[in-house]
């Protein structure tokens, strides 16, 4: 039994006669759900595996081709970094460090990048960063949902943004304020003020154009706030 709330429960469940325990987390769909609804147990839980596998990587392969090590990164390593992020993206200073370092620790130790900048090694290997890949993966999946691509109707979660003289695309939302950070993290939330600033050259007649596009938008130099 999980209780989401910041209150402590005395209350009891017993099912046949044996009392159900209280659990402070709980992995469901391969994701750790915490009690608070932070995603810290999450990300721990993840980087701990995955940098013992990216370091399983380094041992195993006798090869110091950096391509090929870096392939077999992303195959295998980066794949534990991004499962289901839609749900869990983090939003805390701490946690996105931690899950970076997986991939800062692994790309220094391929052979003449240990001299240079994260950044740098990110440049010659021509991988993006974690963070800008859980931007693109939101709003993919923002666009999947609005253009009925889903089996998740988009009234639910988003609504059109009453205001129609406004500089930008056609399909801004509509962004609510949230007095919790819970909910201001939450992912069809903190998507609305990055999808609403997307540039007027992204194409959005088929999903398949869109992620092309935003795979070539620079959200740095658009001003877009991304984790």
């Amino acid at each position: 039994m999980l209780h989401i709330s910041k209150q402590k429960r005395d209350t009891t469940v017993h099912i046949s006669g044996d009392i159900v325990p209280v659990v402070e987390s709980v992995r469901d769909l391969g994701v750790l759900i915490s009690n608070d609804l932070q995603p810290s147990v999450h990300v721990n839980d993840i980087v701990s595996r995955a940098h013992k596998r990216a370091a399983a990587i380094l041992r195993a392969f006798v090869t110091r081709d950096s391509s090929l090590l870096m392939r077999a990164f992303l195959t295998y390593v980066r794949p534990i970094l991004e499962y289901n992020s839609i749900i869990w993206s983090p939003c805390a200073v701490g946690d996105i460090v931690a899950i970076k370092s997986v991939q800062r620790r692994f790309t220094k130790r391929l052979p003449y990048m240990n001299n240079k900048w994260y950044d740098q090694r990110l440049k010659l290997l021509n991988v993006p960063s974690l963070e800008m890949r859980r931007l693109r993966t939101d709003l993919c999946y923002c666009c999947k949902i609005l253009f009925g691509l889903t089996g998740v109707e988009s009234g639910v979660f988003f609504t059109p943004s009453p205001c129609t003289v406004t500089r930008g695309h056609k399909y801004k939302l509509y962004k609510s304020h949230n007095n919790l950070s819970i909910r201001a993290n939450f992912f069809t939330e903190r998507v609305i003020s990055v999808w609403n600033d997307l540039p007027t050259s992204v194409n959005f007649s088929s999903f398949l154009a869109f992620k092309r596009c935003i795979e070539q938008v620079n959200f740095d130099c658009v001003g877009l706030i991304f984790r």
